[in-house]
């Protein structure tokens, strides 16, 4: 497959590397501040990004950017028609708005907080841990997670998915907290911390905290190749479900509709 990187930081330089190791193409990279990258373009100049994106011949597209370029980026790159990969996470709230512009202009994009296979495994595991543990009134929940001095926003996107899944077992727990507490919490806050140092991949914890024991589930991510792999592998998953009909074009996906 022929693909075209939006974005080419540390994140960019892996997913070509994984790209290139499963036998696809990296037909340009494209980024605002990379030297190395064949396209270099201004800061919000999204119409060198699409131009560049045009004439590549690019088949696909993984967009790993920054979270103040990656809506204008969305919007630019949609109406091409090509599959769309978003891993740059900070976005969430405008997924509605972003389906319903996938809608009109008849594109497709998946994103995800977290690409890795593993991650998306722990996922499920969070998710039957705490429909588990909330029939036991005595044990209570909190999710953590720790990324490297980088990583331009907080929570991290995986983090969100852990804390939903959380909530879905536990129907008392109906507003995540992000920031410090500075009175006892309600018992209907689920806290979502976060710590961010040095070179740290990713590292996500679901503690059940009771007064005899914890239970502490971790997801330690020993480099973020697993990212970069897992995002290659699911642009050609979404580029198959498109053309045999599994999936429909403009609209917006979930990693879990082609896992």
């Amino acid at each position: 497959m022929k693909i075209a990187l939006v974005g080419y930081g540390k994140m960019g330089h892996m997913l070509e590397q994984a790209a290139i190791r499963d036998g696809h193409e990296v037909v340009t990279t494209i980024d605002v501040v990379a030297d190395d990258a064949k396209v270099k373009v201004a800061q919000g100049d999204t119409e060198a990004i699409v131009r560049a994106v045009k004439s590549s011949g690019a088949e696909g597209i993984i967009e790993f950017s920054h979270p103040s370029a990656v809506l204008a980026n969305i919007k630019a790159l949609l109406p091409l028609g090509l599959p769309l990969i978003v891993g740059t996470t900070g976005w969430n709230k405008e997924y509605d708005n972003i389906k319903k512009y996938a809608q009109e202009v008849g594109g497709t994009l998946l994103t995800a907080g977290n690409f890795s296979i593993g991650v998306n495994m722990f996922y499920k595991i969070v998710a039957e841990a705490a429909k588990i543990m909330s029939e036991y009134s005595e044990y209570d929940v909190a999710t953590w997670e720790a990324h490297h001095n980088q990583k331009a926003d907080s929570p991290s996107g995986t983090a969100l998915e852990i804390a939903k899944r959380v909530m879905e077992g536990y129907p008392e727990k109906t507003e995540m907290v992000f920031d410090a507490f500075h009175e006892r919490p309600a018992k209907n806050q689920l806290h979502v911390s976060s710590t961010r140092c040095g070179n740290i991949p990713g590292t996500h914890k679901v503690f059940f905290d009771g007064i005899a024991d914890t239970i502490e589930l971790t997801h330690t991510a020993r480099s973020r190749e697993g990212f970069a792999t897992g995002a290659v592998q699911t642009l050609v998953k979404l580029d198959n479900a498109l053309k045999t009909g599994k999936l429909s074009k403009g609209n917006l996906y979930f990693i879990e509709d082609v896992i």
